[in-house]
């Protein structure tokens, strides 16, 4: 198949474009590249995928991008881009999108609101409308746990309630939840939302709670810990992200019984684990305990996510790398890198 996969410098975008190059699909990675977090991160990514800088910053706004082989292509390009982007679409006759390119970050959101709108909301929907007038087969995108906000009940279902986001960024990722059952149901497009939980691995962004707390135990430095470590996570290591990517991918829904081609999956681990068992983990990879300041809980955070995995089980998903093999991959990348 043909894919498109947006936010293809990104840690998801850059692990999903490797993964179906390695299945053998014909790839294009598109990226706005932009300096939310430090470049270099993306730019290496893409180095990985056989893309130098030179090439990427130099096909901003190309519809015809840069190839790096037969199977792999990269277009530097807003999703806002109106002009562009539908172009790249008629031009390269897609079967699938993956759109994973967003502006990410709860806390972020709440400084920078008019971003999040930008990517997340009118990036989407230009996304939907290509999609729309390209007969694309299938469009999956990166919804998110933060959808569920302070949901008491646990595990956190697909069939929960989700209208009391508590961050922007929440909001807009509920908000490509609205939009794609729309246009599901008015042109038959068949859509799938993946609500990732708390993913970490290799090629992680900066701003990531392991990120941090790795880069400050390397240096001597305080970790912030918020709700005076009274947190749990459904931490999901990237390969089971992927897995279940590629899972829904072969897996499209179709219309029946006069409802939509719409699906909503949860891709967790399925097994929170306290914030203090996670940075023990990562102590054990470096060898060393971390200097810790205990804090209030931030604006926007939950205090616990754990994902109902039972829907994705029935098609073969199962989260396979524990906590204590994920970080410890996560540390050695940290370290050479």
């Amino acid at each position: 198949m043909k894919i498109l996969v947006t936010g293809a410098a990104g840690f998801i975008g850059y692990h999903l474009c490797e993964a179906l190059l390695k299945s053998g699909h014909n790839v294009v990675g598109l990226d706005n590249i932009n300096a939310y977090y430090d470049v270099n991160l993306k730019y290496a990514r893409l180095n990985e995928l056989g893309i130098t800088r030179d090439h990427a910053e130099n096909f901003l706004n190309k519809s015809t991008g840069v190839k790096y082989n037969d199977s792999f292509q990269f277009v530097r390009m807003n999703l806002e881009d109106r002009e562009n982007l539908p172009s790249l679409f008629s031009d390269s006759k897609f079967d699938v999108v993956c759109n994973l390119a967003a502006q990410a970050g709860v806390r972020y959101s709440i400084e920078n609101p008019e971003t999040y709108i930008d990517s997340n909301v009118v990036g989407f929907l230009n996304i939907l409308e290509c999609c729309r007038h390209n007969d694309i087969q299938h469009l999956l995108y990166a919804s998110s746990s933060s959808v569920y906000g302070e949901n008491k009940k646990v595990p956190f279902s697909v069939t929960d309630n989700v209208d009391h986001p508590i961050s922007l960024y929440a909001a807009t990722k509920k908000s490509n939840e609205l939009m794609a059952y729309t246009y599901s149901h008015l042109y038959n497009i068949p859509t799938t939302g993946l609500r990732f939980f708390t993913v970490y691995g290799p090629w992680g962004r900066p701003d990531m709670a392991i990120y941090l707390f790795a880069d400050a135990i390397s240096k001597d430095k305080t970790i912030k810990v918020f709700n005076n470590g009274n947190m749990s996570r459904d931490f999901t290591y990237i390969d089971d992200i992927i897995a279940g990517f590629e899972i829904l991918l072969k897996n499209a829904p179709v219309e029946e019984n006069g409802n939509a081609a719409y699906k909503i999956s949860n891709i967790g681990n399925g097994s929170p684990q306290s914030l203090g068992d996670f940075i023990k983990a990562i102590e054990t990879s470096f060898g060393k305990e971390a200097k810790k300041e205990y804090l209030p809980m931030q604006a926007g955070d939950v205090p616990q996510t754990w994902a109902d995995v039972s829907e994705m089980e029935k098609f073969g998903y199962k989260s396979s790398v524990a906590i204590e093999e994920g970080v410890e991959s996560f540390v050695n990348w940290f370290k050479s890198y």
